[in-house]
């Protein structure tokens, strides 16, 4: 197997050196697999390992006549090569070299990504684990109903990771296949075992059938995964937006020292980290769309889809990689007050606890409708007329008469919520 380069930033993925240098490893890798087959001597072999070279600036200058980057490639290698340079893209076409060097370029791009999500899984394991008991109200419908641990919401962030994780893996694979096949997948002017020995010293694998392309499905797939963890990069950050906001003001994003969050108010601190990954996710989402449309291609061709990929997929891959890089950090920095999340949970003025007041009362024999009638009369009064409603529960004489002061005060216990949490995060594989 050809040795790849090491895991670089994903910028140096997408150059036109990288591009070209993917092309010229196939083509070598082409020109090994027909040496081995006796069609190109061994010294002309030799002669193209050690001079296929190319000029970017050369390339350039000569498709701006030829009108053709493949083709000025070609010439460009040519040039350092020689007379032995007649061997190079022996019975290939231009796309057998660019969708195969792709495929080196995309798998080189999902390493980079699933290391930015090991890297997320672990902080966020880390602060779940930090929070594991820091009890905080949970909200649906964005109204106050019970409550959740912090560390459960990082547990639950640390598990969705790690299945965006498994999905960019299976992704991978869908675009780890090279094709050398021609000018139309019939192998009529190339030997197949080339296809193979060629993909086998690049890390891939042979596509079991081919046009002159390798068919879209499975770039559109790995764009949609790519949407799918942007999604949920977007979902966390939404969160974290939303704990931030003052009247709740759980969690906030870090503030450095001579930060400012406004040019018109010197008070605000604003979740802006957190706001920019939001919006990114949405172009990510549109490159999925994108990349969708690129599945449906004329006969054994068409090159609609050719200049679409020469954004979609640097982009894409860049775009996600900065969106992790920041997420991240919002994680690791980010600001969490405990305090503030006892005093939220305490807003409803002990409401939180209804559902232990209705389990304790069928307890005692009251039929399901019967004790759910006493605890929402209560609710309801706590609620229009902002009154305490552990008061309201301990002075009414259907309750009490069926419950103790000890069964009541244990109604309104909040650890009584925690008591399955080492459970669950030890289930998402958190220790």
């Amino acid at each position: 197997m050809i040795a790849r380069y090491t895991l670089p930033q994903m910028g140096n993925i997408w150059t036109e050196q990288a591009k070209y240098d993917a092309w010229l490893k196939v083509e070598v890798a082409a020109c090994e697999a027909w040496a081995k087959l006796g069609r190109i001597p061994k010294k002309d072999l030799a002669i193209i390992k050690k001079k296929a070279k190319f000029s970017v600036k050369r390339i350039e200058a000569i498709e701006r006549k030829t009108n053709h980057d493949l083709i000025a490639f070609l010439t460009s290698v040519a040039e350092n090569v020689g007379p032995s340079s007649r061997f190079i893209h022996l019975g290939m076409t231009s796309t057998d070299v660019v969708d195969t060097a792709q495929a080196i370029q995309l798998t080189d791009a999902a390493d980079v990504l699933l290391e930015g999500l090991g890297r997320l899984a672990q902080v966020l394991k880390k602060q779940a684990k930090t929070h594991r008991y820091t009890m905080m109200i949970g909200r649906t419908h964005g109204v106050h109903a019970e409550p959740v641990t912090f560390g459960l919401k990082m547990a639950l962030w640390f598990d969705e990771v790690n299945r965006n994780i498994e999905r960019l893996k299976q992704a991978r694979e869908h675009i780890a296949v090279g094709m050398i096949s021609g000018a139309v997948g019939t192998f009529a002017n190339i030997d197949p075992r080339v296809e193979g020995q060629v993909c086998k010293l690049l890390g891939l694998k042979p596509a079991l059938v081919s046009t002159q392309t390798l068919q879209r499905d499975r770039h559109a797939y790995f764009l949609s995964v790519l949407a799918v963890i942007a999604s949920s990069l977007e979902k966390f950050a939404t969160e974290l937006r939303n704990l931030q906001r003052t009247e709740i003001l759980e969690v906030e994003e870090y503030f450095a020292e001579g930060q400012k969050g406004s040019s018109a108010m010197p008070h605000k601190r604003n979740p802006l980290t957190s706001e920019r990954v939001a919006g990114l996710a949405r172009v990510v989402r549109g490159y999925a769309i994108t990349a969708q449309e690129n599945v449906a291609l004329w006969h054994e061709r068409d090159i609609t889809h050719s200049s679409a990929e020469r954004v979609i997929f640097p982009d894409a891959t860049i775009l996600l990689h900065y969106m992790l890089e920041k997420f991240i950090n919002v994680v690791e920095k980010m600001n969490v007050y405990p305090q503030r999340m006892k005093r939220n949970i305490q807003l409803t003025r002990g409401l939180v606890s209804s559902q232990q007041v209705l389990l304790a009362l069928i307890g005692k024999g009251f039929t399901r409708e019967q004790a759910y009638a006493i605890v929402q009369r209560n609710a309801l009064n706590a609620w229009k007329n902002e009154l305490n409603f552990r008061e309201l529960i301990q002075a009414d004489p259907q309750v009490i008469t069926s419950l103790s002061a000890a069964e009541i005060e244990k109604c309104f216990d909040l650890s009584y919520h925690l008591k399955n949490v080492d459970f669950v995060l030890k289930r998402a594989g958190i220790q």
